[in-house]
């Protein structure tokens, strides 16, 4: 009798931890499904217009004023420019071997168009976020991690580039591509820049992309940068943000340009379809290629003017182009950057 109630004591035991769990398990999932509906009602802004795309997505025009970029403190109360405060040129690209058809780069405009006023952003999935490496820093930018000196550097990387004729070092980080206009040699307290690209395509839910600037101090592995954006991830718009050079003193070297962030940039996997700028090459020039105008650099004398010397320097010339152009004589050059990502030329 006593063996048998032993028993019976067991089983009803092992019921019980059996239960706990199934319920412990249920509760986690419920608290993970709660964490995700909390998250995507913090991504996903109220829409004033919806489109259904070809390929599942769906596109959600957001107010300009509304976008996910302005819960940044920051960004409180933020006036957005929608022209620009100067004329631009006419130049135009030589298209005599070009269609003039437009080209659609991405998939949803051909399902419809967002209202003036309002800016594209896709719609973010549960399965977006749970492909996340971590749902807290979804849709952020991951830290600098720089190649190692002593390994071989997966990239394909041309020659240094020169100011002056003096070569000098641009450090590539793991899992980023840049095309950029720098310059060194001065003791540097801020920049400036004139930023203007439009609907880069964004190719995977962790892939961003930006336009900015860098104030950075220190050389090699071995520094600290200030960064003014003007990017796309996918869950928001980014717009400019200004900072002062406050915490890490002097800049040594200050770079304008593109920014491709994606685990698919390196040798061994086919290359991210992430675009650059506006997805042109910089050879492309006006009206197709990213700009920035008005590059400007600001030292101890405390005035803003154009550098001394300035070099380009792309970390895949073959997937992401720069290329700093002087239109005219007695002209301010502009700077054109940018690049389609995975193509015939960048695998």
């Amino acid at each position: 009798m006593e063996k048998r109630v032993s028993m019976v004591l067991f089983l009803l035991l092992l019921a019980v931890s059996v239960l706990s769990d199934v319920a412990d398990g249920k509760a986690k999932d419920r608290a993970t499904l709660s964490g995700l509906d909390r998250k995507l009602k913090l991504l996903n802004k109220p829409a004033v217009k919806s489109i259904k795309s070809e390929d599942g997505d769906i596109i959600d025009c957001v107010d300009i004023n509304k976008q996910p970029a302005f819960d940044h403190p920051a960004l409180r109360n933020h006036k957005i420019q929608m022209r620009p405060s100067f004329d631009l040129p006419t130049e135009k690209p030589d298209t005599r071997n070009e269609s003039s058809q437009p080209v659609i780069q991405q998939t949803w405009p051909k399902s419809g168009s967002c209202p003036e006023g309002t800016v594209p952003i896709r719609r973010i999935r549960k399965q977006d976020l749970l492909r996340a490496a971590s749902l807290e820093q979804f849709g952020t930018k991951p830290p600098n991690v720089p190649y190692a000196s002593s390994k071989t550097d997966i990239k394909n990387i041309i020659s240094p580039p020169s100011i002056n004729n003096t070569k000098f070092q641009v450090l590539s980080t793991i899992n980023r591509s840049c095309a950029v206009l720098v310059t060194e040699g001065h003791y540097y307290t801020g920049a400036q820049g004139d930023i203007n690209l439009w609907n880069p395509t964004v190719d995977l839910p962790d892939d961003y992309t930006t336009a900015q600037i860098w104030l950075k101090a220190g050389y090699g592995e071995i520094y600290e940068s200030i960064e003014g954006m003007d990017g796309w991830y996918i869950p928001s718009y980014m717009v400019i943000v200004h900072r002062d050079f406050l915490h890490i003193g002097l800049a040594s070297f200050v770079e304008w340009g593109g920014e491709v962030y994606s685990p698919n940039i390196v040798r061994d996997r086919s290359h991210t379809k992430t675009q650059m700028g506006s997805g042109s090459i910089a050879q492309t020039l006006e009206g197709s290629a990213a700009t920035i105008r008005v590059v400007r650099i600001m030292d101890t004398t405390r005035k803003l003017k154009y550098p001394e010397w300035v070099g380009t320097w792309s970390d895949e010339q073959y997937c992401y182009s720069a290329l700093n152009h002087v239109p005219g004589n007695n002209v301010e050059p502009v700077f054109y950057f940018g690049g389609p990502g995975q193509g015939p030329q960048c695998k």
